[in-house]
């Protein structure tokens, strides 16, 4: 089964029976992380580089003085 690649399009064969729910793949042609989120339909979400932190970056002290 094929994927599209979130930051580049490029579509990415994944063999479902061969891969479970918090794996890992790798975009051919970006080298972008991917993590099979569901098998069943199958979905894969971009990896942060630094890690799954969804709050918004911390501010500095000049930012805020703005």
């Amino acid at each position: 089964m094929a994927v599209v690649c979130p930051e580049c399009d490029n579509p990415i064969v994944v063999d479902v029976d061969e891969v479970e729910e918090g794996e890992t793949v790798t975009c051919d042609e970006c080298g972008m992380d991917l993590e099979i989120v569901s098998v069943d339909p199958l979905e894969v979400a971009a990896v942060d580089v630094a890690g799954y932190d969804d709050e918004d970056p911390m501010h500095t002290a000049d930012e805020e003085e703005e």
